[in-house]
């Protein structure tokens, strides 16, 4: 009998050229699909909920993959964990109606993007820094505009993908995590190449007055007409959940 087996696992994107599968690249998909060679014995072609950018971060990301082999669930998850290098982590392992795709059948992806405002070494890996404090309400006035039904064709770098460049953004909020660190929240219902990353670049441009007060919702209003990528550092951004 044919089994969909779930994954829910977290990684550390430092080491990794992102998540897809790449020839000769260090990639999460890539180790992942190598470990589980090792134990079903078969090439495994996994389907994930999305695909991260080069030093990008999942706290949760969710892939599945069929098999069938009869391995208890929880002796898979500790046979991977045992084989998986120390930057990839599985929290769960759970079995699946076979019409379940981590892929098509999420309802939401969400995203947080880290700042500091102080220089830490011990944050590097993970927090994006910028030289000054910054005004929670100055940011949110900014980027609330993006909440709701779009055109983001302005916020997706030109090798991207998708067929269609409507999203649905359901929250976009800046919060303080503690007294040096903020992060952006960011909830819809998926997200373009590199889409997070440019809205908190040109957030940033639009606080530090680089760009003008509504350089945002131009954007969003003309996506017919080219506007130059400000893509922030993939270091800060971390795929935080994903529901179904």
């Amino acid at each position: 009998m044919v089994r969909n087996i779930k994954l829910t696992y977290s990684y550390d994107g430092s080491e990794f050229y992102g998540f897809q599968r790449q020839p000769n690249l260090r990639t999460v998909q890539g180790e992942l699909e190598k470990v589980l060679k090792i134990v079903f014995k078969i090439e495994i072609d996994l389907v994930s909920a999305g695909r991260t950018d080069r030093g990008v971060h999942a706290k949760k990301q969710v892939s599945n993959f069929f098999t069938t082999s009869k391995i208890p669930l929880e002796k898979i998850r500790k046979i991977l964990n045992d084989l998986l290098p120390k930057d990839i982590f599985i929290l769960e392992v759970e079995e699946m109606d076979v019409e379940f795709s981590s892929r098509f059948s999420a309802t939401y992806r969400a995203y947080e993007y880290y700042i500091g405002e102080e220089k830490n070494p011990f944050q590097s890996r993970y927090v994006t820094f910028v030289e000054e404090s910054l005004d929670l309400n100055r940011l949110n006035n900014i980027v609330t505009p993006l909440v709701g039904r779009h055109n983001f064709s302005n916020f997706r770098l030109s090798d991207c993908g998708s067929n269609t460049t409507i999203r649905d953004i359901y929250e976009a909020k800046f919060q303080r995590v503690d007294e040096k660190t903020i992060k952006l929240y960011v909830k819809g219902n998926a997200f373009l190449k590199s889409q997070i990353r440019i809205i908190v670049g040109t957030v940033l441009a639009v606080y530090f007055e680089k760009k003008p007060k509504n350089y945002l919702i131009e954007m969003l209003n003309n996506p017919d007409v080219h506007y130059p990528k400000i893509v922030a550092e993939p270091n800060g951004l971390h795929l935080f959940d994903i529901g179904y």
